[in-house]
């Protein structure tokens, strides 16, 4: 074992952070580093994932110090308590008991007096069925808030394309001009016939910036820039074409997350969504939505001298 990486894993979720300083990553790593250090455990690395859910295993830490592992270079994983390395009681309980003992991998949770290298360790089980009721019930009261806010009225997403947060209050969006001009532009095209793979094209030739592009040249960087962030694609144009918040409104529970353990997110029924309106400046008018709404429904474009546009 000489050589070998003693595993340091530390993770805080959202939810963590409601428990103040006991639980950040700074305290973790403290904690973890004095019990390394006075139980002469050799070569101590940090795996460290912060703002994750312990009920997903996506984690860019946690999947670094799997692969070293994989890779024979770990003789022992250390946590702060079981529920640091996850909250998913299944998950947990088949790394500690089957996959760390088939590489070799003794594991340690601190305050939890668990060393799978002394003891059987009898009440495992039950601690991790607990933290997986943990985050179950954290994450039915974060339902619940978000539930409440939503049904206020107050929006529950960041301000789409061509609106902004106002600078007096946060639950407010106000128009962004440029790129409001831009979504103007987008349904005039849609009228004068243009279909969205010819409208991201015609955007994309003019070197009209994406909604990504813009966004960074604002100073909010989202992190989804890529390869495609200054062309234009026409799913982007399609999505603008079916916001009703262009007409002024709030739209909540458009989407939902599948459960507290598998965060994939999904659409819910259109009979679902509720609609407030009213809540801001309008882009667009109610009749100009509700025409673009009618021309996709059909696949079908206006001739157009047989239909007046609503933009003369």
């Amino acid at each position: 074992m000489t050589g070998k990486i003693t595993a340091l894993y530390c993770r805080l979720s959202q939810d963590d952070m409601l428990d103040g300083e006991s639980n950040s990553i700074t305290n973790q790593k403290a904690i973890l580093q004095k019990f390394a250090e006075d139980n002469g455990f050799p070569n101590p690395t940090f795996y460290v994932d912060d703002g994750v859910s312990g009920t997903t295993w996506e984690r860019d830490g946690f999947k670094a110090m799997m692969a070293d592992i994989e890779d024979g270079k770990v003789a022992t994983v250390i946590t702060k308590d079981l529920s640091r390395l996850g909250r998913d009681y299944l998950k947990t309980g088949e790394l500690i008991e089957m996959v760390f003992p088939d590489y070799d991998v003794r594991y340690i949770a601190v305050n939890d007096n668990v060393d799978t290298a002394k003891s059987e360790n009898e009440l495992l089980a039950f601690k991790n069925i607990f933290n997986d009721w943990y985050a179950r019930d954290c994450s039915k009261k974060i339902r619940a808030v978000f539930r409440a806010k939503g049904q206020s009225g107050k929006h529950l997403c960041p301000p789409v394309y061509g609106y902004k947060k106002s600078d007096t209050d946060k639950n407010l969006w106000v128009v962004d001009e440029p790129a409001a001009e831009v979504v103007r532009k987008i349904f005039k095209l849609c009228i004068d016939g243009y279909g969205p793979v010819q409208i991201a094209r015609i955007l994309t030739e003019q070197g009209i910036p994406t909604p990504t592009a813009y966004a960074l040249s604002q100073g909010r960087d989202n992190g989804r820039h890529n390869a495609k962030t200054y062309r234009w694609g026409a799913n982007t144009i399609a999505h603008i074409l079916e916001r009703y918040e262009y007409c002024g409104h709030t739209v909540n529970f458009r989407t939902k997350m599948k459960s507290y353990k598998v965060h994939k997110i999904v659409y819910n029924p259109q009979d679902e969504w509720q609609i407030f309106e009213n809540t801001q400046e309008p882009i667009i008018t109610q009749q100009t939505f509700d025409l673009v709404q009618e021309l996709r429904k059909h696949k079908r474009r206006p001739q157009k001298m047989q239909m007046v546009n609503p933009f003369a």
